[in-house]
């Protein structure tokens, strides 16, 4: 069951240790997925504070 974080300054943090980061785009919001090696984060934002939140993330960003 995948967790939903709400802080995107915690979802920076778990990206650490994240094998890769999901970005699906729908109409009016951005989904990011963290994959660690035990649970899948979830956080959903703005199509305008998606870009600076993936600028930030220290792992493989993929789109989908």
């Amino acid at each position: 069951m995948p967790s939903e974080i709400f802080n995107s300054e915690k979802f920076v943090e778990i990206s650490e240790r994240a094998e890769y980061c999901a970005v699906k785009r729908l109409k009016d919001i951005v989904k990011l997925k963290l994959r660690t090696a035990g649970r899948l984060y979830t956080l959903k934002v703005e199509p305008t504070e998606a870009e600076e939140i993936i600028k930030k993330l220290q792992c493989e960003i993929r789109e989908i």
